[in-house]
């Protein structure tokens, strides 16, 4: 169980890379929706791990284990003792509750910037429950402020906010493609693998540097959305530029971080993308495309499995210690 248990807190220091890695060769939408499913996977994983080291260390405390009814002449989970168990487990216990105060704190923050986003649009405060629901038709709303601004506004009803600043700075083309831009994020539901990425960022710290490669992607998908929206990439390049130099010139108020803008993220590298021809990846990018996605799929089928075999054997002790004799 030793060996399990701690896999899954080790091998998001290689996979968390591998991932960044296999991202930027595919296309924006597979690279966001990669990035997130390994965030939410190791993260999983990592506080399964955590949990199960904090149990089996209280289990070793006399009170917690004659609470479960283990016998101590059967209760050996692993090759460690009981003094070897005790700090692991006291550590394990800390990293469990700056986990807990890490979400809170993430979750909190994010409702009342959404709730502060959407009344400034005179909606009613948005709920969880209406963040995780299909979006409909999204709405535009505009607001009169001479500061450059246009984000996504998730909730319900979804919205595109945009200020009076941003609209007077596109010529209607240029204002059609951010537009475009912006409802991709909403029927993308980008919120969502905004916020996964973020409560997995705070199950493990090798995860952190997922969150702003997928933000990139993100955006890159909705610049892809878009340019098909309007039939025209450098239409939409220009776009995102001319957007990007306004809101430099007049800093807008800090927007909600679920709330994707066409703004953020390296611009000069997605005016590049959006201008550059998309043909067939040459032979060594595609090999290097198939080992990165092999390597990453080893990491995560490993940490799923060794969360699993840990899993199994802490059961299978437990069942053990209370005396069940099939499971010996």
């Amino acid at each position: 169980m030793t060996i399990a248990i701690w896999a899954p807190l080790l091998l998001p220091l290689l996979a968390a890379p591998l991932a960044r890695r296999l991202a930027d060769q595919l296309a924006p939408r597979a690279a966001a929706l990669t990035l997130a499913a390994t965030a939410v996977a190791l993260g999983t994983a990592a506080l399964a791990s955590l949990g199960l080291l904090a149990v089996t260390g209280l289990l070793h405390l006399p009170y917690g284990a004659a609470l479960a009814h283990l016998s101590p002449a059967h209760w050996h989970p692993s090759e460690l003792s009981e003094f070897e168990w005790v700090p692991t487990a006291a550590a394990a216990a800390l990293a469990l509750l700056t986990v807990t105060v890490l979400a809170a704190r993430t979750a909190r923050r994010q409702l009342a910037d959404l709730r502060r986003a959407r009344a400034a649009t005179g909606d009613l405060p948005a709920g969880p429950r209406a963040l995780l629901r299909r979006p409909g038709p999204a709405a535009l709303t505009v607001l009169t402020d001479d500061r450059a601004d246009a984000y996504a506004l998730p909730g319900r009803p979804p919205r595109i906010v945009a200020t009076t600043g941003m609209l007077a700075a596109l010529t209607g083309p240029e204002r059609a493609a951010l537009l475009a831009h912006e409802r991709a994020h909403l029927a993308g539901r980008h919120h969502l693998l905004l916020a996964a990425a973020e409560y997995a960022a705070a199950c493990h710290p090798a995860l952190r540097p997922l969150r702003p490669a997928l933000g990139y992607h993100l955006e890159r998908w909705a610049d892809e959305c878009a340019a098909t929206a309007v039939g025209d990439r450098a239409l939409t390049a220009r776009a995102i530029g001319h957007a990007a130099l306004a809101a430099a010139r007049t800093p807008a108020a800090p927007r909600p971080g679920l709330a994707p803008a066409a703004t953020t993220g390296p611009v000069p590298r997605r005016v590049r993308a959006l201008l550059t021809d998309h043909r067939t990846p040459p032979t060594p990018r595609r090999a290097l495309r198939v080992l990165a996605a092999l390597a990453l799929a080893g990491c995560l089928a490993a940490t799923t499995a060794a969360a699993a075999e840990a899993g199994h054997d802490f059961h299978q002790a437990v069942e053990t210690a209370q005396g069940d004799p099939s499971a010996r």
